[in-house]
């Protein structure tokens, strides 16, 4: 079954990034270790190392291109053995699995927030009689 390759999320706050620039092409081989990308937010850029190795069957998003959405599948990478009549069922199945993972979280029961008592403070000051304060 062919490799998905995600858009990263390269902070917790991120949603889309900028694909700034592909390291490879279609049909190159790849080792993991391997730079494929260098993905851009308007903080940082960074670049995305292969995971797998196998042979990049497509590229689905173009260099340079803008909002791209955090999981959104930007490649596709084939085992040995495989052919490019699986890219396709392989492009398919991120969105589908993605949009059924919202949804589920959000008919997912919401939990009550628990109340936290106050922070202690350890070195608070003794108090003092009244008497005392003039």
């Amino acid at each position: 079954m062919p490799i998905q390759i995600l858009m990263p999320a390269l902070s917790p706050t991120m949603t889309e990034g900028t694909l700034a620039k592909w390291h490879v092409k279609e049909g190159d081989e790849i080792a993991s270790g391997d730079i494929l990308a260098e993905i851009e937010t308007d903080k940082a850029t960074m670049e995305v190392e292969a995971i797998d190795e196998g042979i990049v069957g497509k590229l689905f998003v173009a260099e340079g291109a803008e909002g791209v959405p955090v999981n959104q599948v930007i490649a596709v990478l084939l085992e040995e053995g495989e052919d490019a009549s699986a890219i396709d069922a392989a492009a398919g199945a991120a969105p589908a699995a993605a949009s059924i993972a919202l949804a589920m979280l959000r008919q997912a029961p919401r939990r009550p927030r628990r109340r936290l008592p106050p922070p202690r403070h350890h070195h608070r000051q003794p108090k003092r009689p009244a008497h005392r304060l003039r």
